[in-house]
């Protein structure tokens, strides 16, 4: 649809007398020459074998989020006219290029409460997190040999420290408590003489529980430990301060907060200094830390985004929590058998996971074809297995199976709430009707204590 627009904007600004001077092959050329096609939705749409009647809600926001068009306007230069690349010294494309991306990296520290020194820009939270797990540990191999991080971090993480131990290093796993939340006696416990780093995720990104991070950064603090946190799905949502939370390295994303997709900041503490072995070799660009062409666009894009995510946070905040507290009141009024999972506490209101008893968790997925949702996150949603999460938190493996992953956004509506409340509430009653189980509840009959043979 949008390459249709474009191509027709293109059509109506060039000029007839131009036209034979447009060069065959050329992309303007194919442009000029495509017949406009009206869009026609009323057929609905197929792709990987299912079809649906239009495109559905969206309520995935921890998986990504849609670029806010202000984010958009202020890339849109750096794409077409200010195109240069940022480490040309030599000429004004360099130049502008150059002072854009400090004008952003400048916007991303404010919102975290750091110094534009501090940011380097990377590919992601991903890559941010395998800089700050191996660069720390293999900088200080010689000293520190021991990683701290939780049962339930982003998969990258967990991935970085199974690297490490095969390469020698150890890794404690602290265990969360029910509500998803680490115990502090826990972790003081766990820290030894050559612990190198302790990594917890601020916001969780599955169950949006809020991890104590100022008393973490304390513990750390009073060790002279290290302390790293993906924060991916904290910026722009809830309050991020550097030096409250005493944190080392910080990892952050910009299709998390309404940026675009391709671009991270990684943040590196200056004093007292952060040092790490750098995980990709090139031209020295950021410092040495992440070598390639910064892209402009994206970065320019990122900084729009913190930069509106600071004026918006609190606004976005309040929002959030009347848009959770009617998606869960309408489902509570309708059903039973709907629980929480994580603290209800100490969360991002934007998250909300629920898990629903007696249904199976795929052909619910299936049957909200309307409502585009997830049963955990984007990097692990291809696994049929449970939520390793959930599975920390305790939760029964039947319940783990079933849980939605609903999530409210800056440009959810009401009506999108209601719509997505009435057709899940729908489909779990159809799910329900099909399940002996449920029948078996229904009739007062305890599951758990029934004997099932074995066949």
């Amino acid at each position: 649809m949008a390459s249709k627009i474009i191509a027709s904007t293109v059509r109506r600004s060039l000029s007839p007398k131009l036209l034979p001077l447009i060069r065959p092959l050329s992309t303007a050329a194919a442009a000029a020459a495509a017949p406009a096609e009206p869009y026609d939705s009323s057929a609905g749409i197929s792709m990987k074998g299912v079809k649906i009647s239009g495109r559905p809600l969206y309520l995935d926001m921890q998986a990504t989020s849609p670029v806010d068009p202000r984010v958009l306007d202020a890339m849109l230069p750096y794409f077409v006219s200010q195109y240069g690349n940022p480490h040309s010294r030599t000429h004004l494309y360099g130049w502008e290029s150059d002072e854009a991306v400090e004008a952003a990296r400048a916007q991303v520290a404010s919102l975290i409460n750091a110094s534009p020194k501090e940011i380097v820009f990377t590919s992601g939270a991903t890559e941010c997190n395998n800089i700050s797990v191996k660069g720390v540990m293999h900088f200080y191999k010689e000293k520190k040999k021991h990683v701290i991080t939780t049962q339930t971090e982003h998969k990258c993480v967990l991935d970085s420290c199974r690297h490490l131990q095969q390469e020698g290093f150890d890794v404690t796993y602290l265990p969360v408590k029910s509500d998803g939340l680490i115990d502090l006696n826990d972790l003081r416990n766990s820290i030894r003489s050559d612990t190198g780093l302790v990594s917890v995720m601020a916001v969780n990104n599955e169950i949006g529980v809020i991890q104590p991070m100022e008393e973490i950064g304390e513990i750390c603090k009073e060790f002279g430990v290290p302390f790293h946190t993906d924060a991916a799905q904290a910026l722009g949502k809830i309050p991020v301060d550097v030096n409250k939370w005493n944190v080392s390295l910080m990892s952050l994303s910009g299709h998390k907060v309404y940026g675009p997709k391709g671009v991270g900041a990684l943040y590196m503490r200056r004093r007292p200094r952060i040092r790490v072995e750098p995980q990709m070799n090139g031209g020295g660009q950021e410092r040495g830390i992440r070598s390639g062409t910064v892209p402009t666009p994206l970065v320019v894009g990122m900084g729009a985004a913190c930069e509106i995510a600071m004026k918006e946070m609190e606004y976005d905040g309040k929002r959030a929590v009347k848009l959770k507290d009617r998606l869960l009141n309408g489902i509570r009024d309708r059903l039973d058998g709907v629980v929480v999972n994580g603290s209800t506490e100490r969360r991002y209101a934007g998250n909300l996971n629920l898990s629903f008893a007696y249904v199976e968790g795929e052909s619910l997925l299936m049957g909200l074809k309307e409502v585009a949702v997830s049963s955990g996150s984007a990097c692990t949603s291809a696994s049929l297995e449970p939520s390793y999460v959930l599975r920390a938190l305790g939760v029964d493996e039947d319940m783990a199976h079933t849980s939605i992953r609903f999530g409210i956004g800056r440009f959810t509506t009401e009506e999108e709430i209601d719509k997505a409340i009435e057709l899940t509430v729908n489909q779990v009653e159809k799910l329900r009707e099909m399940s002996p189980l449920y029948e078996m509840v229904k009739e007062g009959i305890d599951i758990k204590s029934i004997q099932w043979s074995q066949h």
